[in-house]
């Protein structure tokens, strides 16, 4: 029996997915690829729109085999049995369809890796006689989705497997909806200032230098058309959060938060946050331990604007992605 009754998590967000992923019969050879991590876990935070791009553009199953072509920057899509068969074109323009029509509806974006069609990056690519040409790229229609869609988060299932890559993803899924509920449709100067002034301390995570460049982007202002304001700075804004925190940056954040409660808190209070940051920043704990207490004290201690600090919970702690930073 629970101690306290905790009610499951809200699914407000859709991810796009490759459908062999969520265990869809949908490969060459009729099988799928399950992640056991998508249908387990993910499933009971957001909902799921699961995607085939070779079989979308009419291919069956089974089918044909399909490879990259060419080199590093130029390459095609063929048959591996009968390269005359060419499916570039069509996986070009359905990654393009799939980005427009999924625009307003996905926060982020979870592919098959090594597909000719569907992997992010490091896709191998072959000479015409079959050979390997020592080069690799994106697949087809993943190269064109994240090119019409150059904002989405856009993650690979394997990397998923790495911690910081997972908590990286989904910092980018998370802050890339809020800015779809809050600034997408009817951006203002006002709420700008306001998303900047939540997401401040996000931002110093992952890149101090562009922390000071969004700051003074903001302070700008009305001298500059608030659309063409907004545009700028989520750019650069979901460009900061590629970068991936570590222990270092975590650290400098963790400090700062703490310095909002130099004048209120103990002593003893101090010394035991600096102790549990210390054992973060040298490996030796989690960073959900120094932010479970740091909330814990802000809540007590914190004024209304470092308690509405997106850094402190950036994703649904349900998720358990810092339990392994």
């Amino acid at each position: 029996m629970a101690i306290v009754d905790r009610p499951e998590p809200e699914k407000t967000i859709t991810l796009g997915i490759s459908a062999c992923l969520a265990g869809e019969k949908v490969r060459y050879n009729g099988d799928h690829k399950r992640s056991g991590f998508v249908v387990n876990s993910l499933t009971r935070f957001f909902h799921l729109k699961s995607v085939c791009p070779e079989v979308a553009i009419g291919l069956g199953i089974p089918r044909e085999p399909i490879r990259l072509v060419g080199d590093a920057d130029k390459y095609r899509v063929v048959g591996t049995d009968h390269p005359e068969n060419d499916f570039t074109e069509p996986l070009a323009e359905y990654g393009q369809q799939v980005a427009r029509s999924l625009e307003r509806s996905i926060s982020g974006y979870i592919l098959m890796q090594k597909s000719p069609s569907c992997g992010m990056e490091r896709v191998k690519i072959y000479h015409p006689n079959g050979n390997p040409a020592g080069a690799s790229g994106p697949g087809m229609f993943a190269r064109s989705l994240m090119e019409t869609s150059p904002l989405l988060p856009v993650e690979e299932e394997g990397r998923l497997h790495d911690p910081v890559l997972r908590d990286n993803f989904f910092v980018r899924v998370f802050a890339w909806h809020r800015w779809q509920q809050e600034m997408r449709d009817n951006p203002t100067h006002a709420g700008l200032v306001a998303f900047h002034a939540s997401h401040k301390y996000l931002i110093m995570a992952h890149s101090p230098q562009n922390y000071r460049k969004l700051g003074q982007m903001v302070s700008i202002g009305k001298k500059i058309p608030v659309n063409e304001l907004a545009a700028e700075y989520i750019a650069l804004f979901m460009e900061t959060l590629c970068f991936k925190a570590n222990r270092k940056s975590h650290t400098n954040v963790l400090l700062h938060l703490l310095g909002y409660m130099k004048k209120t808190l103990s002593e003893e209070s101090k010394k035991t946050l600096l102790d549990i940051i210390e054992q973060y920043r040298i490996g030796t704990i989690p960073l959900v331990v120094p932010i479970t207490m740091l909330r814990h004290f802000l809540n007590i201690h914190g004024s209304d604007y470092v308690k509405e600090q997106v850094y402190l919970q950036p994703h649904p702690e349900e998720l358990g992605l810092r339990n392994t930073l």
